[in-house]
């Protein structure tokens, strides 16, 4: 079992879980570990980067552009010496 220590953690939160844990008859170390495990167990849905951006600007509308025209490949240059 790994075990992690909180550092910078405002009073008020503190009091809060205090509270909260006597409440459920609970230490607040347990209170803390039951509130971590529950906030991870939602799965979170995975999103791409492509489709946050698509979403994001999809009520503007969509733009069509233009396929360029192709050349065929040019000969590379010839750097022998004659």
């Amino acid at each position: 079992m790994a075990s992690i220590t909180i550092r910078n953690l405002d009073e008020e939160t503190k009091r809060k879980l205090r509270i909260r844990a006597a409440k459920l008859n609970r230490s607040m170390e347990e209170e803390a570990r039951n509130i971590l495990c529950s906030a991870l167990a939602l799965e979170l849905p995975e999103t791409h980067l492509a489709d946050r951006i698509q979403a994001r600007f999809q009520k503007l509308g969509g733009v069509d552009l233009a396929v360029a025209e192709r050349e065929s490949i040019r000969q590379p240059p010839d750097f022998k010496r004659q």
